[in-house]
């Protein structure tokens, strides 16, 4: 099977009502256009799904969290629509977060690299073990994190995502997005991460679903606009895409 066509998104619904949004990808839990789509419609269903109280975004099957954008399926693009359409995979998904009216967590076990630190800043809470090292790397390859800038810079602020963009082959501790409010809580280990995310969600659901959808409300007011938004930067980044540097960039670093 195409490497492209490989993975999954499902949904795991516990009796308490903790929706489990679920992802993986055997290339280092990279996201191909169509697991985005999938993300994006988990998303939908369970914002619509009333016995979901609470959801949780998480990947499996691999010690990294999320690599980003599939460069796989990047390499391969050759015209401006297609390319556009690939980088508001991860725009869509975004904005299928916000819109969610149930709070949604992250469980970042692992490291965070590109449009996985996208995901983790597009949470509305989000924990993670000492092992999420997180890096923007794609000004490396000749673009920029630009369709994920709104959601990271919305949580670590404008200073912090200028240095995380500038720094494209910088790792940074887990502790370090802790200090900087990408992550809330950092957790020695996977295990007691699952632990308290279990403790958490357990809380969240005995609250009042309305008073936890007028707080998601409240948490993106001021984003109205990010359909938009993230539509335009991903113009930008599918221009750029289709460089001589950047197919260079990523025909280098597909053969290390």
């Amino acid at each position: 099977m195409d490497i492209i066509q490989q993975g999954y998104v499902r949904t795991d619904l516990t009796a308490d009502g903790v929706a489990h949004i679920i992802f993986y990808h055997p290339n280092h839990n990279s996201l191909p256009s169509r697991l985005l789509a999938e993300l994006v419609a988990a998303f939908d269903a369970a914002g619509r799904n009333r016995d979901a109280k609470v959801v949780v975004l998480r990947s499996a099957e691999h010690k990294t969290f999320c690599s980003g954008a599939s460069f796989d399926e990047l390499v391969a693009i050759q015209d401006f629509d297609t390319s556009l359409q690939f980088f508001s995979g991860f725009g869509h998904v975004v904005n299928a977060m916000r819109k969610c009216p149930k709070i949604v967590i992250g469980r970042i076990h692992g490291k965070a690299v590109g449009g996985g630190v996208g995901l983790a800043s597009a949470t509305d809470f989000c924990m993670a073990s000492q092992w999420a090292s997180v890096r923007l790397s794609e000004l490396a390859v000749g673009f920029g994190p630009f369709v994920i800038g709104p959601a990271v810079e919305r949580k670590v602020g404008t200073a912090t995502f200028a240095q995380m963009a500038l720094n494209p082959s910088e790792w940074l501790t887990a502790e370090w997005a802790k200090s900087k409010n990408l992550f809330q809580e950092v957790f020695d280990t996977v295990e007691q991460l699952d632990a308290y995310l279990a403790h958490f969600t357990q809380n969240l659901c005995s609250y009042s679903p309305e008073a936890l959808a007028e707080l998601k409300k409240a948490f993106w007011q001021g984003t109205e606009h990010w359909d938009n938004l993230l539509n335009e930067r991903a113009a930008i980044s599918g221009r750029l895409a289709l460089s001589e540097f950047t197919k260079k960039a990523i025909a280098e670093f597909k053969t290390k």
